[in-house]
């Protein structure tokens, strides 16, 4: 039975079309994805089918005493939803008709009327609303879409646009109507607070629109697709992954057909051109009748999507370098804010103790790594990711890279202004290269004629997502810091995105809620949450399972680290020790992280196999006599009278040679980790390593 039916609908704005004689009906129970690009007038077709908007053409019909409510991408929230005395309380706004009917219900029972069918009926239909349960149920819309207890008390007016956003969701959830109609409702819920509305969208017996670009929640929630598409919509059956198989397949039987017919009209022209020339008129009437009906049914081939095609490599120095084997490394770094200038305590007393938000134990990525960066919304992920990038200085701990790392960092919230008037200006202003390489790079990114010469300042955010993309790649790049790429993109640009990462051979750090991005791309984890960050060795649905069997962030950080050659001080031999020995460490205490003697504790590891241990043996030996040699040239340069009268050049070697001498006992104490871990019987525990210049 159907409960909403457009028919011949139709909307334009000025003279651009935007929807053109839709056709579609929602029956009880259907669960419903509607996918389309950027700008294919899904939200339009949303709030038509709300009723929030007329159409210019066509006719919308709703059941009589539908129910519907609609969570808009920029909500605007009524006045009552705004005035409430705090959270709990606005999202129970939703149930108000039961507690119209427990108000009804409770002036019978006063007026002593139990016994009239009437009380009975309603009191059936409070209890088969969930009037009896609706507190529980508000308290687990509450804690499932990601608020805190500490937040239930909390007016609307002082929580963000993100959390009002949730908080609609929530009450929607609690109203439960027959038809929900929802629009992006994924951009502001973590991991967690989407599989609870997954969970609850399966369940709920209510109709479901939902408009959205992510493939994992559409593939979890919806049995049929609605594609806008060229103003028009097409019904398909099945979940998202359903629908791009058959999408697929009917792009290529329409190109295929609208191909075989462009042939038949091609031969159809030459044969009334050669019977015209053979002066056959009969014939060549005839075939100028085939050919009308071929033009009059002619078959349009399905426009090539505009897809959004990364460059494998930058422009800009023909791609980046080779960084070293240790990329980044992080031991007991405690990241978080630094008090600003002014800045004030509860007391009103100037504040002086930083901001901690979140402290990573260990952390390391090797060349090639693709890591993602999960946890909840406000666990510190992105403040992780721009300590990384230099954004913030780190509070406390050690942050290094290894050799020859090149940064590009695609930052979440991006306020800043991009230099350039223009899409073109910006490219030209980061690069020297023409204004027609500059367009044919631009046009990779969707960017394609009049497009390069919009104002940046006019962009939409998936406009500026894209222009920062094209920015950032094309310097040379060997470390991506990504933070939400995917935000603000479509289905085709997010699949183009997914492929640039498969193909590129930078290291990757991406901060995403985007879980099919998650299971395609990323091999490792870095999971932070509860002020605790931990590595995950494995993809995002190992991950979840492992959580589902009681994988916790403090047990993964209070663990040792495994060995796999990125250990605390194994990693010396991957010659990241001389880098962080050279002052590679940075932020606040850089010089104590720098100068700060090794740690001789160490914990009781597994036994190597003799393979691996030559390995490592070979490569801890090869530092410990390039570091001796280095520190033996320095020293016989500082005893050089040259030397020692020239205060810049002294200086130069005195600190070079602190450095070496840090690097070597790092070295060192590596050697010893090794020993400690060399297979039975073949260790060859022998002469110790060097403790001063010279080779081993």
């Amino acid at each position: 039975m159907s409960i909403l039916r457009l028919t011949g609908v139709h909307r334009e704005v000025g003279t651009f079309v935007i929807l053109d004689t839709i056709t579609a009906s929602v029956a009880v129970g259907d669960r419903i994805g509607l996918v389309g690009p950027n700008g294919a007038g899904k939200t339009t077709l949303l709030r038509i089918a709300a009723g929030r908007d007329e159409p210019d053409g066509g006719e919308v019909h709703s059941k009589r005493g539908l129910t519907l409510g609609l969570l808009a991408q920029e909500s605007h929230f009524d006045d009552e939803f705004m005035a409430a005395p705090d959270l709990r309380a606005a999202v129970r706004q939703g149930a108000s008709h039961l507690d119209r009917m427990a108000e009804s219900l409770a002036a019978m029972e006063r007026d002593h009327r139990v016994e009239e069918p009437v009380y009975a009926h309603l009191q059936h239909q409070f209890e088969i609303l969930g009037g009896y349960t609706l507190d529980q149920r508000v308290d687990e819309a509450l804690s499932g879409l990601g608020f805190t207890r500490d937040e239930w008390d909390k007016p609307p007016s002082a929580l963000s646009g993100g959390e009002q956003t949730r908080a609609a969701l929530a009450r929607l959830v609690i109203a439960d109507p027959d038809l929900l109609l929802l629009d992006e409702p994924t951009n502001h819920l973590d991991i967690a607070a989407l599989e609870w509305i997954e969970e609850h969208l399966r369940r709920r017996r209510g109709s479901l629109i939902v408009a959205s670009h992510d493939r994992a929640f559409l593939d979890a929630t919806v049995t049929r697709i609605w594609e806008l598409r060229d103003r028009r919509l097409t019904v398909f059956r099945g979940d998202y992954s359903a629908y791009h198989r058959q999408r697929l397949e009917r792009d290529a039987r329409a190109a295929k057909d609208a191909g075989s017919q462009a042939d038949s009209i091609e031969r159809e022209k030459e044969l009334v051109q050669r019977y015209r020339s053979h002066r056959k008129f009969s014939k060549m009437h005839e075939h100028e009748a085939r050919l009308e009906r071929l033009q009059a049914d002619r078959i349009e081939a399905p426009k090539g999507s505009r897809k959004l095609r990364l460059p494998g490599a930058a422009l800009a120095g023909g791609g980046p370098a080779r960084s070293g084997e240790v990329v980044v490394r992080i031991e007991d770094l405690v990241v978080g804010y630094l008090p600003g200038r002014g800045a004030l305590t509860a007391d009103g007393s100037p504040a002086t103790e930083a901001k901690r938000v979140a402290r990573a134990p260990f952390l390391a990525a090797q060349r090639g790594d693709r890591i993602g960066i999960v946890g909840p919304n406000g666990a510190g992920k992105t403040t992780l990711l721009r300590t990384i990038a230099g954004d913030l200085p780190p509070i406390d701990g050690r942050l290094s890279f290894g050799n020859a790392v090149q940064i590009g960092y695609l930052a979440q919230l991006r306020g800043a202004a991009i230099p350039g008037a223009t899409v073109i200006d910006a490219l030209l202003e980061a690069i020297p290269i023409t204004p027609g390489e500059a367009r044919g790079y631009l046009a990779r990114f969707l960017f394609r004629g009049d497009d390069a010469f919009k104002e940046v300042r006019a962009l939409s955010g998936g406009e500026r997502s894209r222009l920062e993309l094209a920015l950032l790649g094309i310097m040379p790049s060997n470390l991506l810091l990504l933070d939400e790429p995917t935000n603000h993109l479509d289905i085709p640009a997010r699949e183009a995105i997914e492929a640039f990462m498969t193909e590129s051979p930078a290291t990757l750090l991406v901060v995403s809620h985007d879980r099919r991005l998650l299971e395609t791309i990323c091999t490792k984890l870095w999971v932070v949450e509860g002020n605790l960050a931990a590595a995950f060795d494995g993809g995002y649905r190992e991950w979840r399972a492992a959580v589902a069997g009681g994988w916790t962030v403090a047990e993964a950080a209070a663990r040792p680290p495994a060995a796999s050659g990125v250990g605390r001080r194994t990693a010396v031999g991957a010659g990241v020790g001389a880098e962080v020995a050279a002052g590679v460490a940075v932020g606040l205490g850089a010089a104590a992280a720098v100068s700060r003697p090794p740690t001789t504790r160490r914990t009781k590891r597994d036994k190597l196999s003799k393979d691996a241990y030559r390995r490592q043996k070979a490569i801890v030996d090869a530092d410990l006599s390039r570091l001796g040699l280095r520190k033996s040239h320095l020293e016989l340069a500082m005893a050089d009278p040259t030397v020692a009268s020239n205060f810049v050049e002294l200086r130069r070697i005195s600190s070079e040679l602190v450095d070496v001498d840090q690097a070597l006992a790092m070295a060192e104490n590596a050697w010893l980790e090794l020993e400690e871990r060399a297979p039975s019987g073949g260790g060859g525990r022998g002469a110790p390593p060097p403790t001063s210049g010279g080779s081993r």
